[in-house]
């Protein structure tokens, strides 16, 4: 019988679960893991407290996308409603700016070199 690591059963059960909610057929066919296990995984990870439960990078990223333009009582509700603290949602959107910076950004923020 095959062992998985936590992070890697985490992140199989994170994109089972609101707000990416893929279909666990199609999450089966990309990773390599029967649809028994990932439905014996799924009930496991929702039998624990929604805090601990892990978000993929594109369900942070969807989440900042998704509060990004509300003001600060709307997006308290959601992150209570989703089990999110507010500070984590602040941490997830510097780590997405960062992110997108990238080099090219840290360049332009230089002077010029004339020759």
């Amino acid at each position: 019988m095959a062992r998985y690591g936590k992070e890697f059963k985490d992140k199989a059960v994170a994109r089972l679960l609101p707000p990416e909610s893929s279909a666990i057929e199609v999450v089966s066919r990309e990773i390599g893991i029967s649809v028994g296990t990932l439905e014996r995984w799924r009930a496991e990870a929702l039998a624990q407290p929604q805090q601990q439960r892990t978000w993929t990078a594109a369900a942070r990223f969807e989440a900042v996308l998704a509060t990004a333009a509300m003001d600060e009582e709307t997006k308290s509700a959601w992150c209570r409603e989703h089990g999110v603290y507010p500070q984590e949602l602040a941490a997830w959107r510097q780590s997405a700016t960062q992110a997108l910076a990238g080099p090219a950004e840290g360049r332009r923020a230089t002077p010029q070199q004339t020759k």
